[in-house]
């Protein structure tokens, strides 16, 4: 079987599936083709039928033309907001390497910046970074800053006539829903593609953007719309025309897309994006909480131990500590206490918790519900700044 890996990505929708359907119909139709030539045979349609049968289809393709004009108006909507990015930079051994990514417009207060990953742009210099606008035009930024953990970035852009993207609200989306990837997939600049959002809250992928640090913070949406090298940094849509993501990775065993691309909601970048613009870096809130090891504490993740204890199903997170001195020892949290909800959000698992700590602002008062010793208690913790607390 071949080994599925995970790589940050810069697409065309993957063969794979028009090839299962066009093998299915040629299946079916080499099954039942002797009842339909018999049927052929026995009552061919009349002239006045096939006229009627070409009507109905008629008003069946406006129907579907209609859905159709919706992508077309979102794609000639975006395309404006949507950037390529070419990059240089040295490696660790002084050579030279080139990367290629995709970037959004966005707007924050008065200015405009371009919002990507930071992987796209890692260790180049304003002047060996060109954004290219869908009108041709080049530009270099004036500015950079980067997050690593969350892998964003964020460029200051100077120009006439830029035309930022509409920000959508990505805690708005859902399974199922409808959305578009745009960006440079194998450097073919503003390509667009289908899908749906196929899953939320993907938060333990193995992705090393480079520099041997696992992006710690994820809650990547995973999606369907193909993404490929190059798409990296662009935009995810919805079908207002608004930007619900920012396009990241890909799950591949040819480090091409098979269907399933994970992007970062808009929410959690425009967050990181403010905060690295306002303070050129990004603060966040600590609770000091420890969690008990997947791999070695199996028994305190099984179904079975969360039902012993109270709960339906195993969710929430459950504490194997709590730091000295921390928030949460401010908040009388306990160990085998278990974090059912955090600000008002309920909370899935470790990863989730983590997520959600990132986010908040430091020194904020926040309600958390804990489920502790078969009932629930309600508590309210003031989050600390996580540079403080060093471990």
């Amino acid at each position: 079987m071949a080994r599925t890996n995970w790589y940050l990505a810069g697409g065309v929708r993957s063969a794979l599936l028009g090839a299962f359907y066009l093998g299915a119909l040629l299946t079916w139709l080499a099954m039942n083709r002797p009842v339909v030539a018999q049927q052929w045979d026995e009552k061919q349609p009349t002239a006045e039928e096939r006229a009627k049968q070409f009507d109905e289809l008629a008003v069946e393709s406006e129907r579907l033309q209609q859905a159709g004009n919706v992508l077309r108006k979102v794609s000639h909507l975006v395309k404006p907001s949507v950037v390529h990015i070419d990059s240089v930079h040295k490696d660790h051994y002084a050579r030279r390497e080139e990367d290629a990514g995709s970037g959004t417009i966005v707007q924050f207060g008065e200015k405009l910046y371009v919002l990507t990953n930071r992987h796209v742009i890692r260790d180049s210099s304003s002047d060996s970074i060109t954004i290219r606008l869908a009108d041709g035009r080049e530009l270099h930024p004036t500015r950079i800053w980067a997050d690593q953990p969350t892998d964003i970035a964020v460029m200051t852009i100077q120009g006439t006539g830029l035309v930022p993207a509409r920000i959508g609200n990505s805690d708005d989306m859902d399974v199922g829903d409808f959305v578009l990837a745009v960006g440079s997939p194998f450097g073919l600049s503003h390509s667009v593609t289908f899908g749906i959002i196929s899953a939320k809250g993907r938060r333990d992928l193995d992705l090393d953007e480079g520099s041997n640090n696992v992006l710690k913070f994820q809650d990547f949406f995973q999606t369907d719309a193909p993404i490929n090298p190059g798409n990296s940094g662009g935009p995810l849509v919805n079908m207002k025309g608004e930007v619900i993501g920012m396009n990241t990775a890909i799950a591949s065993s040819t480090n091409s897309s098979a269907g399933v691309g994970f992007t970062i909601p808009i929410d959690m970048a425009m967050i990181v994006a403010k905060q690295l613009i306002e303070h050129g870096t990004v603060t966040r809130a600590y609770l000091g909480v420890r969690f008990y090891d997947k791999d070695k504490d199996k028994d305190k993740f099984a179904a079975a131990e969360f039902i012993k204890i109270g709960l339906p199903r195993p969710e929430g997170a459950r504490l194997s500590g709590v730091v000295a001195k921390s928030p949460a020892e401010a908040a009388k949290l306990q160990r085998d206490d278990v974090i059912v909800e955090f600000n008002g959000v309920p909370v899935e698992d470790d990863s989730h918790l983590m997520f959600l700590v990132s986010l908040i602002e430091v020194g904020k008062e926040v309600p958390i519900t804990v489920f502790r010793g078969g009932q629930t208690v309600n508590l309210t913790v003031k989050v600390g700044d996580r540079a403080d607390y060093p471990e």
